[in-house]
């Protein structure tokens, strides 16, 4: 059976981030990828210019068109900008009885320009966060849902992760890449306790996208059957390798993108 993920997320035209990143994710790992469109956004490497909302009617019709047709293995779900939005996503969902769910609680983009408006935190926190399997927030997202302090250490971003999981998930992933320190340390977090997750951190500027590959990568190894903490293990693998080849690429004037098919363009590039 061919193993199928659909993200339901926002646009990048420069292709790092969004819905262009985790399809590029999901090819990288042999998982076919599907899409909901819910915003195009106009953004590059240096920041954000617009963003154009899909009416949620049209993203439900979206959610009706794959779910209908295709076996789906794994959702992601990344950029939802408005509330209204954000509740048909967890309505078509719920219709379709969709179980797996990776949720990266996207609000701010990588140059700094906020994805989310404020009235729809509160509505991400109460409607998806308890459908969720997995969230994946960054250390400012993490604060954000909590209306808390970011995490300066280890011990408060466990509390945090442990404050969330009270929220409904099966399991948080606090993510340390805004940390600092030699390691590039995340926190799984769930019933059965902590798993302490550590990589070399990558010296880069080419981290455009970082977030929705590595949701975008546990989705695909959840769909291709893997054990959370194994789909985990296997998507902060794959990010450090894309950091550690993000330099190879030259893209953009900003923050470039990191390299999702590095394993791939070595070949070529060695044959």
């Amino acid at each position: 059976m061919t193993a199928i993920a659909v993200t339901i997320a926002g646009t990048d035209p420069t292709g790092g981030a969004g819905i262009q990143a985790d399809l590029k994710t999901f090819s990288a790992l042999e998982v076919y990828g599907a899409t909901v469109i819910t915003a195009l956004v106009a953004q590059n490497t240096t920041g954000v210019q617009g963003v154009h909302d899909v009416p949620p009617d049209f993203v439900r019709k979206q959610m009706d068109s794959v779910f209908s047709d295709l076996s789906v293995d794994a959702v992601k779900i990344g950029m939802l900008s408005v509330p209204q939005t954000i509740q048909t996503v967890a309505d078509g969902l719920d219709a379709y009885g969709a179980t797996t769910i990776v949720l990266d609680p996207v609000m701010v983009a990588q140059s700094g320009d906020p994805l989310l408006q404020p009235e729809a935190v509160a509505v991400l926190r109460e409607v998806l966060l308890p459908k969720a399997t997995i969230i994946t927030p960054n250390l400012p997202e993490a604060a954000k849902l909590l209306d808390a302090d970011m995490a300066e250490d280890e011990d408060a971003m466990r509390a945090q992760g442990e404050t969330l999981l009270k929220l409904g998930p099966k399991a948080v992933l606090m993510k340390g890449g805004h940390g600092t320190g030699a390691e590039s340390v995340d926190l799984l977090v769930t019933d059965d306790g902590v798993v302490r997750l550590s990589a070399q951190r990558i010296v880069t500027g080419n981290t455009h996208g970082t977030g929705c590959t590595l949701s975008s990568a546990i989705a695909a190894g959840l769909a291709r059957g893997l054990s959370l903490e194994n789909a985990v293990r296997m998507a902060k693998y794959y990010l450090t390798a894309a950091l550690a080849a993000a330099d190879t690429l030259s893209i953009g004037h900003g923050a470039g993108p990191v390299h999702h098919f590095h394993a791939y363009w070595s070949i070529g590039e060695t044959e």
